[in-house]
């Protein structure tokens, strides 16, 4: 299978000369041809991950946040929050409401939470109502409020069928 070849010379190689030459018209013409711009543009990717933001430990903030995006809380909020994703750490807390998709607590909130999905941990002390699709709570966790269940809505029977309805209100 493997056998050792006999040793041969090192071939010379050398280098053919240099000419220069003119490029036909036809080379030029396609050479000086203006490509379509949208043909050098490269697919479209998929969308980068969102970087979580962080609020560290000492630090605090006198106002409310807003965005679309991912934000851990370890120190101190006084004011609304509206993100898409937050998580409240055990030394963080917040003052105001909330409105995320998602929420989980460790630390304390004073106010309002609104998500679809609410998980509140051991270590959290939440005082204020809570509205939300799915709530998640281990034990131990404080929760002092309302817990309030979306309301989804869906279209009349009267709306789909065309019928018409006549509702009269007791009087």
């Amino acid at each position: 299978m493997f056998s050792k070849q006999p040793n041969k010379p090192a071939a010379t190689t050398t280098t053919p000369p240099v000419t220069t030459s003119t490029p036909s018209p036809s080379i030029v013409s396609e050479m000086n041809t203006v490509t379509d711009p949208n043909s050098l543009r490269k697919p479209p990717s998929s969308p980068s991950p969102k970087v979580a933001s962080l609020i560290a430990a000492d630090t605090t903030i006198d106002g409310g946040v807003s965005g679309d995006t991912e934000l851990h809380v370890d120190g101190v909020i006084r004011g609304d929050v509206a993100v898409a994703r937050l998580s409240i750490g055990e030394s963080g807390a917040i003052e105001g409401a909330i409105q995320a998709e998602t929420v989980e607590a460790r630390g304390r909130v004073v106010g309002s939470i609104a998500a679809k999905q609410v998980r509140l941990y051991a270590s959290c002390h939440i005082d204020g109502d809570i509205t939300h699709e799915q709530l998640t709570m281990e034990a131990g966790a404080f929760f002092q409020g309302r817990s309030l269940k979306f309301q989804r809505t869906s279209a009349p029977v009267a709306a789909i069928t065309g019928e018409v309805i006549e509702i009269n209100a007791a009087e």
